[in-house]
């Protein structure tokens, strides 16, 4: 298991993350460019060497209720991945997305538990997505956004 002082170098080594101070000698870094409210990339580094990276949109992580991935015996390489990973997710058209959106229009919905849809205008339909996920097809703009706010998104 990684040192404390060995994650938080690892850690500090990602310029894009900011870190925030927090009670009982835990840490967060912030991502401040995220284009959802979620910020977080890593909460509650504790010089226990426990802690947490946010995954909700990652694959292969077991996640929580709050979409964080435990990092206590997370290796180096691990380390540097998951957060390399979870940086990409909360980031405008990550790989994911890029792949969905392509040259479409497109526009991003979130509900109160900050889960994102994607609204993608693709050969005369309005699809949505879930990650890679079709969540569904709409013959008018209007339509999905009546899906949308029926669900209880609004757009971003």
């Amino acid at each position: 298991m990684l040192t404390f002082e060995q994650k938080l170098a690892i850690i500090e080594s990602f310029s894009e993350l900011e870190r925030k101070n927090v009670s009982l000698g835990r840490v967060n870094f912030h991502f401040a460019d995220s284009i959802y409210e979620k910020k977080n990339v890593v909460y509650h580094l504790h010089p226990n060497g426990n802690g947490f990276v946010y995954g909700e949109f990652l694959e292969g992580y077991e996640a929580d209720a709050k979409g964080m991935v435990n990092i206590r015996d997370f290796t180096e390489e691990e380390l540097k991945s998951i957060i390399k990973k979870s940086i990409e997710s909360l980031s405008g058209n990550s790989t994911v997305e890029a792949a969905i959106i392509e040259d479409n229009e497109e526009e991003r919905w979130i509900n109160s538990e900050n889960h994102t849809l994607i609204v993608v205008h693709e050969d005369d339909m309005w699809n949505v997505y879930a990650g890679l996920n079709l969540d569904g097809t709409f013959l008018s703009y209007n339509e999905a956004k009546q899906y949308l706010e029926e669900e209880g998104f609004r757009k971003r």
